[in-house]
């Protein structure tokens, strides 16, 4: 016995020792025990995007189009990606970046393509598919970075904070907070109201609300998720309780009387493979042609590039891993897997996967390599298990975590320098337009074609890069094409 626990301890010891060296933790001055606790504590604080993207996907006329993905299967698949593409962080780059998909992105494809111009859902995720694997070449390329010194600061922090003031508009929206007028509308009567918060519904979302702020206060790293988590509690408990009580505009959630756990639902894998679904009757109807709609998903790639850029610089600057000229070494390969997640978000039918700011939690409580990736990746892994159990979550749940990460977002508004007339313009423009025409195509494109035509009238055109002056023609011609 002894013998068995001798050999027991020794290849114990031998594979924590390979651990270590593999992913270098010792000579970033951390242990083995700090890179666990890490990737929990990333994992704890991104969890709730297993709830909140299928939210998301199905908001503002989703739920309309044709051939959307059920709840369930975008849970699983937000699950099964995310575990996928962090666990090709950790070990490709041997960084503590874990990735999961955007919610930023998830909002414009609903509000965009799939609900503005009624793009089937299958033809959505194939042209983000097709928009992956066209960054993942620029990248490769090493086109990427030329992209990103092209567009002026205050574009690149206005896009960010558009699409926060989206999600806090579709959160309030979700919430009841809001109301959609459909009728009698004039220059006094604008379409979005004040809604009732004496609605149950309504005032469960405020609950939520008030209980996520209230833990973010206290310091808890994962108020979003128990914010949802303890609204579903309140919402089931008082449909248990009172059958006849209405806790949801959605028929059907936070009722366990009627509530069936499904096995897992895998329907939604494979959705950008079918690229033919694209020439649909609807969007046919809609005028909007491939060469458009290709614009619109470079866009949304571009948006997600500059994020990602941002958010490997800020959290390697955290975790003391970027060199005196404040570059992260081999960004390359962190930018490489970043793209090939975009392209695998379209396959998995779950929108873009971005590397999450949410790493910075994990940072935080000390991880500096991949190992931390890893433990947050096999979480996800784990996550698999509770996403039969997403249909009891009411919209109202998920609302509040909406409205706080569109706060979260809009914050980078004091970031933005209005100083300079044609660069602060342009983006007031860009900030507005995202969440008033539910696009953010629309709003890096009017900013970008503004901001190049205020450099030429104030005789500043030649400092403006050529990538941007073709940049605004593409914008130009997208603009046209959806005028006729």
């Amino acid at each position: 016995m002894m013998t068995t626990n001798g050999a027991l301890r020794t290849a114990h010891n031998s594979l924590a020792a390979w651990i270590s060296q593999h992913f270098q933790v010792a000579e970033r001055r951390s242990s083995l025990r700090t890179e666990v606790l890490g990737g929990l504590t990333t994992f704890t604080v991104m969890a709730y995007i297993i709830f909140l993207n299928p939210l998301v996907l199905t908001l503002n006329g989703a739920g309309q189009a044709p051939q959307v993905a059920s709840f369930a299967g975008l849970a699983t698949a937000t699950c099964l990606s995310a575990a996928l593409l962090t666990l090709a962080m950790g070990l490709y780059t041997n960084y503590p970046f874990a990735l999961a998909p955007s919610v930023g992105i998830s909002t414009v494809l609903a509000a965009d393509l799939i609900g503005t111009h009624a793009l089937s859902w299958q033809a959505t995720m194939g042209l983000l598919l097709v928009g992956g694997l066209l960054v993942t070449a620029l990248v490769a390329l090493g086109l990427g970075d030329a992209l990103v010194r092209a567009i002026p600061l205050p574009l690149k922090r206005a896009v960010g904070v558009g699409i926060g003031l989206l999600l806090l508009y579709l959160g309030m929206l979700n919430a009841g907070i809001l109301h959609v007028q459909t009728e009698q509308l004039s220059a006094t009567r604008l379409p979005v109201s004040l809604g009732s918060l004496t609605d149950l519904p309504t005032a469960l979302a405020l609950f939520g609300l008030l209980v996520t702020l209230g833990l973010m206060l206290r310091g808890y790293r994962a108020a979003l998720l128990y914010g949802i988590l303890a609204t579903t509690v309140v919402a089931v408990s008082i449909k248990w309780l009172r059958p006849e009580a209405v806790v949801s505009r959605t028929s059907g959630v936070a009722d366990l009387r009627h509530f069936v756990a499904l096995p897992l639902d895998v329907s939604t894998i494979g959705s950008g493979l079918n690229l033919t679904a694209f020439h649909s009757p609807l969007a046919a109807a809609k005028g909007l042609g491939m060469s458009a709609a290709l614009l619109v998903m470079v866009t949304l790639m571009l948006s997600s590039f500059l994020d990602t850029v941002g958010t490997i610089v800020g959290v390697g600057e955290q975790a003391g891993l970027v060199d005196e000229r404040g570059e992260l070494p081999q960004a390359k390969r962190v930018l490489v897997i970043d793209s090939l997640a975009t392209a695998c978000g379209g396959l998995f039918g779950v929108s873009a996967l971005t590397t999450y700011i949410e790493s910075a939690a994990g940072v935080a409580a000390g991880a500096r390599t991949g190992l931390a990736s890893l433990v947050t990746g096999l979480c996800f892994l784990l996550a698999l298990g509770i996403t039969p159990f997403v249909g009891l979550i009411p919209p109202e749940a998920t609302a509040p975590a909406l409205i706080v990460v569109g706060f979260l977002m809009f914050q980078t508004v004091r970031d933005i320098d209005f100083g300079e007339l044609g660069a602060g313009f342009a983006a007031l423009l860009t900030l507005v337009l995202i969440p008033l025409t539910c696009s953010i195509t629309n709003g890096i494109g009017v900013g970008v074609i503004v901001y190049v035509l205020l450099s030429a009238l104030g005789g500043r055109s030649r400092a403006v890069p050529a990538l941007l002056w073709l940049l605004a023609a593409a914008f130009a011609g997208y603009f046209l094409m959806m005028m006729i």
